[in-house]
């Protein structure tokens, strides 16, 4: 049995990556680190599906360490630069400690980061920063309109668009078309979860009611009293909506299960596209797919 230096395990929300990473790092002796967009931010551990959801928050779970998991407050904002000096120090401090570094998660451009490296944008003022926030919380679409590459739609990379764009006057798109740097070298071994379209759906639809009951009210509960952007998680916005009176409970629940599930699609399709994986699993993986990955 071979072991690799590193290992990146990603797929579409709900395929089971988070589970089979864990096992894996059980047998291994691995530390997870998260590469989810989401998952990053602390409050919110039931709506974004976080190995946390219903845990005491700690640095591992049974006995796995577990690291970048709820380490910012929804008020931050964090650059795919930011993350990947984050990332390198995590995996750094995991080779140094004779652990596996196991990163997880589904965000694209994070993964991106770590396989190809990134690409050195000048640092950002505070009111180039600030007036590119502003002008997405007013209208996200003529935000959108300023930005080159219009297929982006998170709000987050569309502030990063703008603001790159106010402080370079140059796009977005040029700067990533310059050299890299920063990527995790020797490439971890990439893992793709990719089961089919139809079962991810049933998993989405399963777990939305129970993430409701788990704590999901509560947070965004919080996020309401707070004024954080309702944006930045799936699930969120529907939430509050319902808790404002402006959904009923079916009403939230089916929204949130078809934005998530027209969410997997655009995964599915980045990976297709964007992701050459070493190893694919094409069903929802078990501790029985442990072998097979190592053996691979």
């Amino acid at each position: 049995m071979t072991q690799k230096q590193s290992y990146i395990i990603t797929g579409p929300t709900a395929s089971g990556k988070s589970d089979i990473a864990h096992e894996l790092a059980k047998k291994i002796g691995g530390t997870i680190i998260n590469c989810d967009s989401v998952q990053i931010y602390k409050g919110i551990e039931n709506i974004s599906a976080s190995p946390f959801a219903e845990r005491v928050l700690t640095d591992e779970i049974d006995g796995v360490p577990y690291r970048l998991f709820s380490i910012l407050s929804l008020s931050e904002q964090i650059s795919v630069a930011d993350y990947i000096k984050l990332a390198k120090r995590e995996y750094d401090a995991a080779i140094a400690s004779g652990r596996i570094p196991i990163f997880v998660g589904g965000t694209g451009y994070y993964i991106n980061g770590i396989v190809n490296g990134i690409v050195e944008i000048p640092d950002i003022s505070v009111e180039n920063r600030n007036k590119a926030r502003e002008l997405v919380a007013r209208d996200l679409n003529a935000a959108r309109a300023m930005v080159s590459d219009c297929n982006v739609t998170d709000p987050q990379r569309v502030a990063r668009a703008l603001e790159v764009m106010f402080e370079t006057g140059k796009p977005i798109i040029w700067w990533q078309q310059q050299k890299r740097t920063g990527a995790i070298l020797p490439t971890p071994f990439k893992i793709l979860i990719n089961p089919p379209l139809d079962v991810l759906h049933k998993r989405i639809a399963g777990r939305i009611p129970k993430m409701i009951s788990g704590g999901a009210l509560n947070e965004a509960k919080y996020i309401i009293e707070n004024k954080f952007d309702v944006r930045r998680a799936i699930g969120a916005e529907q939430i509050c909506a319902m808790l404002q009176g402006e959904k009923n409970q079916d009403e939230a629940v089916n929204d949130w299960i078809i934005k998530t599930n027209q969410y997997a699609k655009r995964q599915r399709t980045w990976f297709k596209t964007q992701f050459n994986a070493d190893l694919i699993i094409d069903h929802t993986p078990s501790v029985d797919d442990i072998d097979f990955i190592l053996k691979s």
